[in-house]
């Protein structure tokens, strides 16, 4: 039901599953074994996925950390965007990435939850696109001695209100893995 005329498909992104990132993360390997399997059926469903790679002062293009974590590999013409701000659409060509492929759904996994997972959900909302968080595939570290929630209590809570969100001729909710549906 997305807004985006002419845009019937589906796309998978996964957000900065990088080493530095996932490191010492909340549940990080059934997380990424989460993702590895949600990657696997939008590929036997055709459904491009999209890889979002995150680079910062802490996150040096190039390096061990930058890379993505050992057990995902994305496939050869499958796009790779990379960025400097959580908001996966700012200052990058996902947009374009999205709008050659005609997707105007987006199903969404990755890491931070606190902040590229939330920032991207809610600019891909604002932009038009339907947003279905993945709620087992995504994860963040624990930030609770700077006065957050514990990691668990972020995931819950995000995948709580994420599952309630409204916009007008946009769906957003949430999915399972086990329940992740590659149809457009």
């Amino acid at each position: 039901m997305t807004t985006l005329t002419d845009r019937p498909n589906t796309a998978l992104l996964v957000i900065d599953v990088q080493n530095g990132v996932m490191d010492g993360t909340h549940d990080r390997d059934a997380v990424v074994a989460n993702i590895a399997t949600l990657v696997g059926k939008a590929r036997t469903a055709g459904v491009d996925v999209v890889w979002v790679q995150h680079s910062s002062d802490n996150l040096k293009r190039d390096t061990a950390e930058w890379q993505y974590v050992a057990e995902l590999r994305h496939a050869e013409g499958e796009s790779i965007v990379h960025k400097q701000y959580p908001d996966s659409f700012e200052a990058t060509d996902l947009e374009s990435v999205l709008a050659a492929r005609g997707i105007g759904r987006l199903l969404v996994s990755g890491a931070q939850t606190d902040e590229c997972i939330r920032s991207t959900l809610h600019g891909a909302i604002t932009r038009g696109y339907d947003a279905t968080l993945v709620a087992d595939a995504h994860t963040t570290e624990d930030l609770s001695e700077w006065g957050a929630p514990t990691p668990d209590l972020v995931i819950s809570h995000t995948n709580l209100y994420w599952e309630n969100h409204q916009a007008p001729g946009r769906t957003a909710g949430t999915t399972s893995t086990a329940e992740a549906d590659f149809s457009s």
